[in-house]
This record gives C-alpha cells, sequence and structure tokens, in this order.
C-alpha cells in the first residue's frame, strides 16, 4: 500500500513526524509531500497568484511552499512516481479539527483534496486543552491508537470519492482513552474565534486572531462530545454543503422540481 502524508502546520512538524510513524506501521512505500511553513487554517485555498517551489529533502520526502491542497495535487500529479497513493493520510495536527473548525482546516483540506482525487483518505487531528507554545500533545496517542483505527477503516471502505474520515484524538495518554465512537459534526454553542486588538510602537492598531479556551456543551454522538469524553472520534465528513431543508422549501416557492430525499 503506498502512503502519501502530509499537513498543515510544515514539513519540520512534530505531528508529521507522529504521522510517518503511523504510516509505516501499515506500510513501508511512504512518501511525504508538506508545506514549507505552517498553513493552518488555509482550508483548501490553491496558490494561484505565484509560482509554488519544491525542494528534495531526501528520497520520497518533499517540501512546498504552498499549502497543503497544493501538496497533494503535486505530489499526485508529479512528483510520486510510478502510481498514485492507495491512501492520503493528512496530520497529526497539533490541536483539535472538531466541529464548525473543518471548514477552515489546512489538515482536513489535505484530506479533501485526496477525496477529490479518488484516493481513500483521512484526516488525523490531537486535541490541546491549552493552545500554548509550550504545552506538548500527545502524539503518543495518535500513534498507539492510529494505525488500528485505519486498518479498521480501510477493512470497512467508505466512498472514497465522496467522503473523507475526520480522526480525533483526545487530550490524553494512551492509556487514558475510553473507546472510539463514530460521530457526525457537532457545532459549538457559543462564538470561539475572536480578533484582539493591539497597538504597535507606531500607534497602529493591528489584530491577532485566536481561540477562546471555553469548553461548549455539545450534544451526545457529535465530534465535540466524544473528544471532551475522552474519546477517539471518527466523524465521515463530504463536501456536500446543500441545506435540504432549505432547498425544499424554496423550490416551493420560487420555482423548481423538489428532489427526491
Amino acid at each position: 500500500m503506498r502512503i502519501l502524508c502530509t499537513n498543515d502546520d510544515g514539513i519540520h512538524a512534530e505531528g508529521l513526524a507522529s504521522l510517518e510513524r503511523i504510516a509505516r506501521a501499515l506500510s513501508d512505500d511512504v512518501w511525504v509531500v508538506a508545506p514549507e511553513v505552517e498553513q493552518s487554517g488555509a482550508s483548501r485555498a490553491l496558490t494561484l497568484s505565484f509560482p509554488l517551489r519544491v525542494r528534495k529533502l531526501e528520497e520520497r520526502r518533499f517540501s512546498v511552499t504552498g499549502t497543503p491542497t497544493d501538496c497533494v495535487e503535486l505530489a499526485v500529479q508529479d512528483l510520486i512516481s510510478d502510481a498514485k497513493p492507495d491512501l492520503v493520510l493528512s496530520g497529526v495536527n497539533r490541536g483539535q479539527n472538531l466541529a464548525e473548525d473543518v471548514t477552515f482546516s489546512g489538515t482536513v483540506a489535505g484530506a479533501l483534496q485526496g477525496m477529490a482525487l479518488g484516493i481513500p483518505s483521512i484526516a488525523l487531528s490531537q486535541a490541546m486543552r491549552i493552545f500554548h507554545d509550550n504545552e506538548q500533545p500527545f502524539y503518543a496517542t495518535a500513534e498507539a491508537h492510529g494505525p488500528g483505527i485505519i486498518k479498521r477503516l480501510i477493512e470497512e471502505g467508505w466512498s472514497a470519492g465522496e467522503v473523507v474520515m475526520n480522526i480525533n484524538f483526545p487530550d490524553a495518554a494512551p492509556e487514558e482513552v475510553t473507546a472510539v465512537e463514530v460521530t457526525r459534526q457537532g457545532f459549538r454553542d457559543f462564538k470561539h474565534m475572536h480578533a484582539e486588538r493591539r497597538t504597535d510602537l507606531r500607534g497602529r492598531d493591528y489584530y491577532w486572531m485566536g481561540f477562546r479556551g471555553q469548553l461548549s456543551n455539545p450534544a451526545a454522538g457529535t465530534d465535540l462530545r466524544a473528544v471532551y469524553d475522552g474519546k477517539i472520534s471518527v466523524t465521515p465528513l463530504h463536501i456536500d454543503l446543500t441545506h435540504g431543508e432549505t432547498l425544499h422549501r424554496l423550490k416551493g416557492a420560487l420555482g423548481g422540481v423538489p428532489p427526491k430525499l
């Protein structure tokens, strides 16, 4: 099995090294194509306004001056020889990718580009309670449980051209994980993103984007609740953002034949 590893934290990220160890527990045919610098929050951005530069760091290992989407596209189109990957793994992200955050996650975007190319793809993230440079994520948890979960997912199979798997490991040591739960995407009951206004030495305002370290009160069965409860969350995601109920209501009001559900 040929595995492509990518991420959004950059080629030198500790989480990418963790992902490589997970991949090598599954196969000896592992390729790494990742951004040269951190691309967190890049979502599915493509680099269209300037050239992409690729550096070959060693055999089967490349850095790209672009986004996770750029990396997967270049890897499959040109950098990987002979045959395209059988599996794309994106991560292990430093911090969780849950609920509404998946829409701007570069980690999830790397998997989505694999999906767009018809390759089974999985995003992996290691949750953290506190986002601080001095905090060390429990990457050992992802490494201990990741290979077994990935193997099981491959055995069960899924629609590779329509769905990606989003795995989030809880902020806990490997032996403290309570269960694996297949979940749905949740939504927080408050706005946790905010911009802090600051003033530079010339008296001009600037802003620093960040997140409030506050827990929400999610419903049972959601990715948020599972991770809060010390479980590994496995969420099948797809890119169809159409809201069915509103679609049907507007079809009746504005015209058109409502599609069959």
